[in-house]
């Protein structure tokens, strides 16, 4: 039996104990889960809890120490601000996170320079991805923004950029904006109306399956455009976008389904959206413009849009409506 902080548990295929997929449980012991972005089902906004072992039981964070759980090819779903890093600022809806690592065990102080690796290149996967992260604050961290006592779950916050910079201590660290995201259900003992609340929490939900079929839409394609065949490399990985042939919402009703989705560059993404380009039943890409065709839609076996949602793509950008 191996020590997980105060927890013992059995080797679990060789894995380590400190791997962001382990969660502490209810009986005690830890068990391997993938991450689960968004909110926490039954934990409010604003629930306060008495320490990090009964943050990782709820599984609104589940790293008993690291402030980011996640992983590097997943995302991070949670990070803690708890005054450990001097470089973070908390503005309330607006944070600017410094990464882990670099530090001397047990002092603030940086020794070495940080690495876009382990939860650094979660929270920029998270970034890229456009995924929910679940932000949690210590009663260590700013005294205007923090809680008095324990660790109190704020809500979700977008991963809005990142970048690398020299911080106080003179070496390179990593530096992640995030913004609260407007769609959580009011703070505990909100009189807000049910409905309202209801309606904010099918939204979240809605969102963090739309970003999951759009990770998914992308990793059929290697992040490759299907188009001109481009996959973009950022420092978090490859890039690419997912595109709906028939937009979501009023008027036009078109479902959030990977058959009504395509896997671009930034480029082509706007040029589809904006009817540029459209997709013949052939699936050949042709400038609407010049009329010029530029070459064939780039298909796999488990994905091949609807003609039909191509049809309406083209009846709006020919005609002003669908054919």
């Amino acid at each position: 039996m191996r020590g997980f902080g105060s927890v013992t548990c059995p080797p679990f295929f060789g894995m380590r104990r400190d791997h962001p997929w382990f969660l502490l449980s209810a009986l005690g012991r830890v068990r391997a889960v993938p991450p689960l972005f968004g909110h926490i089902p039954g934990v409010a906004i604003g629930t306060v809890f008495e320490n990090r072992a009964a943050l990782a039981k709820a599984g609104v964070h589940r790293q008993l120490q690291a402030g980011i759980s996640g992983g590097a090819k997943e995302g991070a779903d949670s990070i803690v601000l708890s005054g450990g890093y001097p470089d973070d600022e908390d503005y309330g809806d607006l944070i600017v996170y410094t990464g882990h690592g670099g530090r001397r065990p047990g002092s603030r102080k940086h020794v070495e320079d940080q690495q876009l690796a382990g939860g650094n290149l979660a929270l920029a996967r998270s970034s890229d991805e456009g995924l929910p992260v679940r932000v949690v604050r210590g009663s260590e961290g700013d005294p205007a923004h923090s809680p008095e006592r324990g660790y109190r779950y704020d809500g979700l916050y977008s991963v809005v950029r990142y970048w690398d910079e020299r911080g106080r201590d003179g070496f390179r660290i990593w530096r992640f904006q995030l913004a609260a995201l407007d769609v959580e259900p009011p703070v505990q003992g909100d009189a807000a109306d049910e409905g309202a609340v209801s309606r904010r929490q099918v939204s979240t939900a809605q969102l963090v399956r739309r970003r999951e079929v759009a990770r998914a839409l992308k990793e059929l394609h290697d992040h490759r455009c299907q188009i001109c065949g481009i996959s973009i490399a950022t420092p978090a990985g490859p890039y690419a976008e997912a595109a709906h042939i028939r937009p979501l919402g009023r008027p036009h009703d078109g479902p959030d389904e990977l058959s009504n989705m395509l896997c671009l560059c930034p480029n082509h993404h706007v040029a589809f959206d904006s009817g540029a380009l459209v997709i013949d039943e052939d699936f050949m890409v042709r400038e609407v413009l010049s009329g010029l065709e530029i070459g064939r839609l780039s298909l796999v076996p488990r994905h091949v849009p609807h003609p039909a949602h191509l049809h309406y793509h083209r009846g709006v950008h020919h005609l002003g409506r669908p054919a």
